[in-house]
């Protein structure tokens, strides 16, 4: 026997009335507090939430079934936004001045880095209640997730790298020393394995090998920069995006004009490529076959794809489709985000935004360090 039952019986929306997440993303619009929503396959934008504070330096991560973006502001706020219903499910600030944060594996907690007061605090990711205080008594920077639900970050006034394991009754934190100085970010390997923070105030990396117990620290890249005039830093680069291409990792290089090249199995350099300007992002296509790459100031207008596109003023981000067929790039200083066939690099859209800086995929909630 056949038995018909009305999707309104069941309390489930008509099929016109629903949208899946695997195809959505957010433009983080820096100047007016707000998120812009859109879908891939519609090269559109289809939603904006408002009211989410200082975003001038804003990251995201989302919840492992991608409905929901926490978002992290500069004012410290912790935002969580629902991308379904395009509208904020819980809001809490809780520093005074916040740097990015992460989500745990399992995506039951997130944590933000703090510069002011500094330290690290931990959230339920359901509801936004407070799970951990983790003071420091210094800057955090490099907050990233690694298995096991742990949380690894650096500070950047002591030259300490920590973890923080959620995954007993109580937080326990680990400190490495050693790390160098003023460490500015660092990234976390998608196998979860190496974890490299970048110094600013020496030129160099500090590996951890986080199946060693306990990581010792290894320097990488030291003096690349040994006997030339350091040029000024007009932005710091970003480690988040790394790129791994093939076998070797492509890093900015602090104040210089060029890209180092590191072996991913010894970590000992691989060669360095003369770029256009200072890097900040360096993004490998996730085929590993090209590597994009934007600039500081007064460059900003250019990306190169180690061949070279000028979209616009102000390029701050780029962000690749999860089978890296388009990239999706956020041209601030003439309010778009503009779409590229990522092989041919033809333009094959825009979308209008109030001073675009981070984009981010919903993908992201299945990639480690991201």
């Amino acid at each position: 026997m056949l038995v018909s039952i009305s999707a309104a019986f069941l309390g489930v929306a008509p099929a016109q009335d629903l949208r899946a997440t695997g195809d959505l993303g957010v433009v983080v619009e820096r100047a007016t507090g707000s998120l812009l929503i859109i879908d891939q396959s519609e090269h559109a934008a289809i939603g904006r939430v408002e009211g989410l504070g200082d975003l001038s330096h804003a990251s995201v991560v989302f919840s492992a079934d991608e409905r929901f973006a926490f978002v992290f502001g500069r004012d410290g706020g912790l935002t969580k936004v629902d991308l379904l219903t395009q509208s904020i499910d819980g809001r809490v600030v809780q520093s005074g001045n916040a740097i990015g944060g992460a989500i745990s594996d399992d995506g039951q907690l997130v944590a933000v880095s703090n510069y002011e007061p500094g330290g690290v605090r931990v959230f339920d990711a359901e509801t936004l209640e407070s799970v951990a205080d983790i003071p420091t008594g210094s800057k955090t920077i490099g907050l990233v997730d690694a298995p096991g639900r742990r949380f690894v970050f650096t500070l950047w006034d002591a030259g300490e790298t920590w973890i923080a394991d959620f995954s007993g009754e109580e937080p326990a934190i680990t400190r490495i020393g050693g790390i160098g100085r003023n460490p500015y970010d660092a990234l976390i390997t998608g196998d979860g394995r190496r974890y490299i923070a970048g110094l600013f105030g020496e030129d160099g990396l500090t590996a951890l090998d986080l199946w060693q117990d306990p990581p010792v620290p290894q320097r990488i890249l030291s003096g690349y920069g040994k006997g030339e005039e350091a040029l000024p830093v007009y932005k710091m680069p970003h480690l988040e995006g790394w790129a791994l291409a093939g076998e070797r990792f492509v890093l900015p290089a602090v104040g210089r004009h060029e890209v180092l090249w590191v072996d991913s199995r010894t970590l000992a350099e691989a060669g360095r490529t003369a770029t256009h300007g200072q890097p900040v992002f360096a993004v490998a296509r996730p085929d590993g076959r090209q590597v994009w790459v934007n600039f500081a100031h007064p460059l900003n207008d250019t990306i190169e794809v180690i061949d070279t596109l000028t979209p616009g003023p102000a390029v701050l981000h780029m962000e690749f489709t999860a089978r890296g067929h388009e990239v999706w790039v956020s041209v601030r200083d003439a309010g778009r985000v503009d779409i590229y066939d990522a092989r041919s690099f033809e333009k094959l859209g825009e979308i209008a935004a109030e001073n675009p800086s981070g984009i981010f995929f919903t993908a992201r909630a299945h990639r480690t360090g991201l």
